[in-house]
C-alpha cells in the first residue's frame, strides 16, 4: 500500500510536469522544501504535507526576537503568523500639522513602492500581481493610523526620530498605528512596517505579520554616509539610489564631497566659470535644480545632505579662471609637479591666503551653497591635508608672510590657517543670513594635541575623526569638550582594501574592511577604552566614507552596500555583541535592497541564506 502511494504521487507530478510548458515549469511548482523556526533560526526541511513547514519568507518574518527588521529595533515583539493581502489594498489616516501631513502623503507612497518592491517580477513603479487569490486575501486591508504631534519637517541634530509601531488584525483589516513625535520617526516607522511584509511565492501574495509591538529610537543623532563626487563623477539617479538605501537602513546623513583639487562639478549661477574650468564635461555639471532635487529627495526619506566645501586644501582645477579676470591667483600649486612636495595625491592645490579677492569668491561660493541647501543646521568646512611646502614655496605667499611679520615657520602657517578658518566662518555665517550653524572639520594639523583649542572653539565646531581609532587625540579632543563624529579609517573607509591607484601594490589604507569591521567599530567603547568615560553626550554619531578614487556611479551600490547596513545597526542600534548574532538578518537585509532597486555586494552563497547558521567557521 506503501509503495503504491509513493508511485501514484510520483506519477501525478510527472504528469503535471508533462502539461506545463518547459519555460515556466520552475516556476509554476511548489518548492519540496519548507522551514521551520527552531531556537531562532529557521531550519530547512522537506515539506511533506505532514509538518508546519512554512516558505522561507514566512520563516524569516517570524523566526526570532526582531524577525528580519534592520537595523534591530529599541525594543520589539514579533507575532508568529501571517495575514496575506494585496499591495493595493492600503489604507490611511493621518493626524498631523499641514506641512506633516504633505510629508507623510510622500512618504506613504514610497512605502506603498516598497511593497509592491517584494513581488520577484517588480518593474518601472509597479508589479504583475496575477492570481487567482482566495476571497480572504481580496478583501484584507492594511490600514495605516498615523498620528505625528509635533510640526518639525526639518531635521536637526535635535530632532526626536522615535516612534512606536502595533500592528493588530481582527477580521479582514491589519491596522498598523504610528505614533511619532516628529515626520522623521513617523519615516522610521514605515519603513519598519515595510519589513513586516514579504512576497508569498505560492499564492503570489504579500504577507504581513499579523501582530507586532515595536519601540525604538537611535542610539546616535548622526548617522552618516559620505560619498566624494569630485575625484569622480557620479549621476543623480546614483545618488538617488544611495539615498533610497539610507532610507532602507535608518540612515540620516548624506555628506556630499562634492568639490576637491580633482574637478568643480558644482554649477554656481554667480560664478559659472568654476564649473567650466572644474568639470569634468559639461555633462558632468550638478546644476541648481539637480542640488534642490537632491535634498528634497533626501528630506522625504529622513535625510539632510550635508554640503561640504573643503578648504584651504583640496582645491585647484576650476579656480584657474582667477589671472585672466584681474583677480590674480585665487588658488596656487594648481596641478603642480612633482605632485609628491606640494600635496597628498594627485592634482595638488591650495587657496591662496595672501590674496584677498579669494575670500571674495569664498564669500560667493557659500552665499550659492547655503541658497542651495537651505535651510542648513550644519556646514562642512573640510579643512585637512593642508601642504605647508605649498605655501612656503609659493613666491607671493612668502612674501606676504614678510612683509606682515608673520614668520615663516610652521606654527606662523598653522596660525594663518586658522585666520582664515574665522573668515570662512564669517563668510558662511554672512551667506546664512547671519545665522550660526555648527561647523564641521576633518582632524589635521590644527587639531594635533595641544592645539584644537588654541585655534578652535568648541561650541563653534564638531571634529569630524578620520585617524585610528587608537589615536589618542580623540581622547584629548573629547575632553577639551569638542564634539566629535567618527569615521575612523581602520573601520569606516569603504575605499581601502583595492590596488594601489598611484604605483603598485595595495592603496593606502588597505586592508579591506568588511562588514563586520565595520559593525563592530563601537564609539563608546573607543572613547572609554581612550578617557574611561563613554562621552556619550559629546560623540554625536558616526560616518562611512566612500572616497572615490577608484569607484564611480557603475560600483557605487556595491562599494556602499551592504556594509552601510552594517555601519547603520552600530550607529542605530548600537548593540553590545559582535557582529554575529546579526548575520542572518544582515544577508536578508541584502536581498531587500537588492529587490528595491540597490546593486548591493553578495557576501555569501544564497545556500547560506536559505540554511542559516550553516556558513560558519
Amino acid at each position: 500500500m506503501r509503495g503504491s502511494t509513493t508511485y501514484s504521487a510520483t506519477c501525478l507530478l510527472a504528469c503535471v510536469v508533462l502539461l506545463i510548458p518547459a519555460s515556466s515549469a520552475f516556476f509554476t511548482l511548489p518548492s519540496p522544501w519548507g522551514y521551520k523556526c527552531v531556537n531562532s533560526t529557521c531550519v530547512k526541511e522537506e515539506n511533506t504535507g505532514l509538518s508546519q513547514a512554512r516558505t522561507l519568507n514566512f520563516c524569516k518574518l517570524t523566526c526570532g526576537e526582531v524577525g528580519v527588521l534592520w537595523p534591530r529595533p529599541s525594543k520589539a515583539v514579533i507575532g508568529d503568523n501571517v495575514v496575506e493581502f494585496l499591495p493595493t489594498n492600503v489604507t490611511q489616516k493621518t493626524t498631523c500639522q499641514q506641512g506633516v501631513c504633505s510629508l507623510l502623503d510622500q512618504a506613504v507612497e514610497i512605502f506603498k513602492d516598497n511593497l509592491q518592491r517584494n513581488h520577484p517580477e517588480y518593474s518601472e513603479g509597479s508589479a504583475p500581481w496575477k492570481g487567482p487569490w482566495d476571497p480572504e486575501t481580496i478583501a484584507h486591508t492594511l490600514h495605516l493610523d498615523i498620528t505625528v504631534a509635533g510640526g518639525e519637517t526639518r531635521l536637526g541634530l535635535s530632532t526626536d526620530e522615535t516612534y512606536t509601531l502595533r500592528v493588530s488584525t481582527s477580521g479582514s483589516t491589519s491596522t498598523a498605528t504610528i505614533i511619532a513625535p516628529s515626520y522623521f520617526g513617523a519615516r522610521h516607522a514605515l519603513e519598519t512596517l515595510s519589513q513586516l511584509t514579504e512576497y508569498e511565492e505560492n499564492r503570489d501574495t504579500l504577507m504581513l505579520v499579523n501582530d507586532a509591538t515595536v519601540e525604538d529610537s537611535p542610539a546616535f543623532a548622526y548617522r552618516g554616509i559620505l560619498l566624494d563626487t569630485s575625484r569622480n563623477f557620479f549621476d543623480v539617479n546614483s545618488i538617488e539610489r544611495t539615498l533610497d538605501a539610507m532610507a532602507a537602513n535608518k540612515l540620516n546623513t548624506f555628506h556630499w564631497h562634492i568639490t576637491d583639487s580633482h574637478s568643480f562639478p558644482l554649477y554656481l549661477e554667480t560664478l559659472p566659470k568654476m564649473a567650466y574650468y572644474g568639470a569634468y564635461s559639461s555633462r558632468q555639471v550638478y546644476y541648481p535644480a539637480d542640488v534642490r532635487h537632491l535634498v528634497e529627495y533626501g528630506r522625504v526619506r529622513g535625510i539632510r545632505v550635508l554640503p561640504e566645501f573643503d578648504a584651504p586644501a583640496h582645491v585647484g582645477n576650476g579656480f584657474q579662471w582667477g589671472e585672466k579676470q584681474g583677480l590674480g591667483k585665487l588658488a596656487v600649486c594648481v596641478n603642480q609637479e612633482p605632485w609628491q612636495s606640494y600635496c597628498v595625491e594627485p592634482p595638488c592645490g591650495q587657496l591662496n591666503l595672501a590674496n584677498p579677492n579669494m575670500y571674495d569668491i569664498l564669500g560667493q561660493i557659500y552665499n550659492e551653497m547655503v541658497e542651495l541647501f537651505s535651510p542648513i543646521d550644519l556646514f562642512h568646512y573640510g579643512g585637512d591635508e593642508v601642504n605647508l611646502n605649498c605655501w612656503n614655496t609659493t613666491d607671493e605667499i612668502t612674501s606676504w608672510m614678510d612683509e606682515n611679520n608673520f614668520g615663516r615657520d610652521a606654527d606662523a602657517y598653522y596660525n594663518q590657517w586658522s585666520i582664515f578658518q574665522e573668515k570662512s566662518r564669517q563668510l558662511l555665517t554672512a551667506a546664512n543670513g547671519g545665522n550660526e550653524v555648527p561647523g564641521i572639520l576633518w582632524t589635521s594639523h590644527l587639531t594635533e594635541e595641544g592645539r584644537a583649542d588654541q585655534y578652535l572653539d568648541p561650541t563653534k565646531y564638531i571634529i569630524q575623526i578620520w585617524t585610528t581609532g587608537t589615536d589618542k587625540l580623540i581622547g584629548e579632543l573629547l575632553q577639551k569638550n569638542f564634539r566629535v563624529i567618527f569615521s575612523n579609517y581602520d573601520h569606516w573607509y569603504l575605499d581601502c582594501g583595492f590596488g594601489a591607484w598611484v604605483g603598485e601594490g595595495n592603496n593606502w589604507c588597505s586592508p579591506y574592511k568588511g562588514w563586520q569591521a565595520v559593525y563592530d567599530n563601537n564609539p563608546h567603547d573607543i572613547a572609554a577604552n581612550l578617557t574611561g568615560n563613554t562621552y556619550s553626550n559629546s560623540i554625536l554619531g558616526g560616518e562611512a566614507a566612500l572616497w572615490s578614487e577608484q569607484v564611480d556611479e557603475t560600483s557605487l551600490d556595491s562599494r556602499l552596500w551592504p556594509r552601510g547596513s552594517a555601519l547603520a545597526e552600530r550607529l542605530w542600534t548600537n548593540p553590545s555583541h559582535n557582529w554575529e548574532p546579526a548575520e542572518t538578518r544582515l544577508i536578508h537585509q541584502r536581498q531587500r535592497l537588492v529587490a528595491r532597486g540597490i546593486e548591493a555586494d553578495r557576501i555569501q552563497p544564497q545556500w547560506c541564506h536559505q540554511n542559516e547558521g550553516l556558513c560558519y567557521l
